[in-house]
């Protein structure tokens, strides 16, 4: 289980918290969708999750344990815009490298095509650059996957292609996931349940 026990969390210290006293549970194989207003703290609520930021006061446990200060981390988030989550410097292969070793039937499974991965992020479109991003982040040892509205920039088609892949590949390994969107219809189809910032204050 992914759990966040009590987090508050402000980016200036003596102003209200952006996050205060949150709880939230995300079991192995469920989708939890976090819907509420822009400016709520869903967002930095993830990166607490993934450990890009340190709570003031809670925990982030992950399977009983806190999250790991070195190596790879079984909490893997992505991004809304791929384009600044990846080196401009490395080819798509390298990138791909970054998430542990290769897994052809993942590329498969999001639709990368064998060419994309000798080119750079800068000659991909923004959903093309995405499936990378996600399959980097499902590498073996990823548990918990956070999804920032992963595919609010993307066309129907695409978007519909990516969830396709992702459920699949969430179902069939049991990984826990916590997605944020502003589309209540699309964490209605996607999510097994839909949670609001207000209901995760003890």
């Amino acid at each position: 289980m992914l759990e966040a026990n009590n987090i508050i969390f402000s980016y200036d210290r003596g102003r209200e918290p952006v996050l205060d006293r949150v709880n939230l549970r995300v079991e192995p194989g469920e989708r939890v969708g976090i819907f509420s207003p822009s400016g709520s703290g869903k967002t930095t609520l993830l990166k607490i999750l993934s450990g890009y930021l340190v709570p003031e006061k809670g925990q982030v446990l992950v399977d009983g344990s806190p999250l790991p200060q070195r190596g790879f981390c079984p909490v893997q988030m992505v991004w809304q815009h791929p384009e600044r989550a990846v080196n401009p410097r490395l080819t798509m292969k390298k990138i791909l490298a970054e998430g542990g070793p290769g897994n052809s039937r993942l590329e498969t499974v999001f639709g990368i095509q064998e060419d994309w991965k000798r080119r750079y992020p800068g000659e991909l479109s923004g959903g093309e650059l995405q499936r990378f991003c996600i399959v980097r982040a499902l590498g073996e040892g990823t548990r918990y996957l956070l999804a920032d509205e992963i595919t609010a920039m993307l066309d129907f088609i695409t978007q519909a292609q990516i969830w396709r892949g992702l459920i699949e590949e969430t179902e069939k390994r049991q990984i826990g996931m916590a997605v944020v969107s502003h589309s209540r219809e699309l964490l209605d189809q996607v999510c097994t349940r839909i949670v609001t910032l207000e209901e995760l204050k003890n």
